[in-house]
């Protein structure tokens, strides 16, 4: 085990987890005003309506597929009757459909980014810097799959051997640095760019993906109010009036 080995899978994880809590906390203090999306929909919506659902919705699922391969141990899916064959082909079909969708997502969202002007001019050089660590997990994620799972050998690369543990012992503070060592090495890619992509979210907009709008259905209505004193809050008279009768504030009473 060299000392590359030690710092990549022993402490660089480490550092990514403590960059991105000290991030989260520093923009929630400093800067919820920019704890946003900073969306651009009434520059371009046309594209930005195939784009923005085939993205999340293929990143949503890309998601859950990794909490479910990577964080629940194979023992427990064993344990419940699902075999690793069966395994296999449900995350490698879901995992491939998922990772299509976010790509041509992406592509369709960078298209949109860079060829109308006006969307152009609202991307910040932080949104520009942000693509490149975005951009090499996706696609080494999904060369990985595609590789190993898809065309590779029978029932492809078991990561849940492997990669599954070694994640899970992060979090225990015993991190088992041997068993990353066999993975393949676009796994491995894979992994390193994904821990530096955790690390740098709380300083990109990307940090809106903890803004849920969970409460959007139960807030109250949005009450407009006058700062001019002069204009009236009374009600005012719906419809046309009779010809001869005038309204004034909506009080026949008052009328010429």
């Amino acid at each position: 085990m060299s000392t590359l080995d030690i710092a990549l899978w022993g402490v660089f994880p480490y550092v990514a987890l403590t960059v991105f809590i000290v991030g989260i906390v520093w923009r929630w203090k400093t800067d919820q005003f920019g704890w946003t999306s900073r969306s651009s929909q009434l520059h371009e919506s046309k594209i930005l309506r195939w784009g923005s659902p085939l993205f999340h919705v293929g990143i949503i699922f890309v998601f859950l597929g990794h909490v479910l391969g990577v964080l629940i141990p194979k023992s427990w899916t064993e344990a419940v009757g699902v075999s690793q064959h069966t395994y296999h082909l449900v995350a490698t079909g879901a995992g491939a459909v998922a990772a299509v969708m976010a790509i041509a997502g992406f592509v369709l969202l960078m298209i949109r980014r860079f060829k109308y002007p006006s969307v152009r001019r609202k991307t910040t050089r932080n949104d520009k810097v942000m693509l490149l660590p975005l951009t090499i997990p996706l696609l080494l994620g999904a060369f990985a799959t595609f590789h190993h799972q898809v065309f590779g050998e029978e029932g492809g690369y078991d990561y849940r051997e492997t990669i599954s543990p070694w994640l899970r012992s992060i979090f225990t503070l015993n991190p088992k640095i041997d068993l990353m060592l066999g993975a393949p090495l676009d796994f491995q890619l894979h992994v390193i760019a994904g821990i530096l992509l955790i690390a740098i979210i709380p300083y990109t907009r990307l940090v809106h993906m903890f803004s849920a709008p969970i409460g959007y259905v139960t807030r109250p209505y949005i009450v407009y109010r006058s700062r001019d004193a002069a204009v009236s809050t009374r009600d005012r008279a719906r419809g046309w009036s009779p010809v001869g009768e005038g309204t004034v504030n909506g009080d026949p009473s008052e009328g010429a």
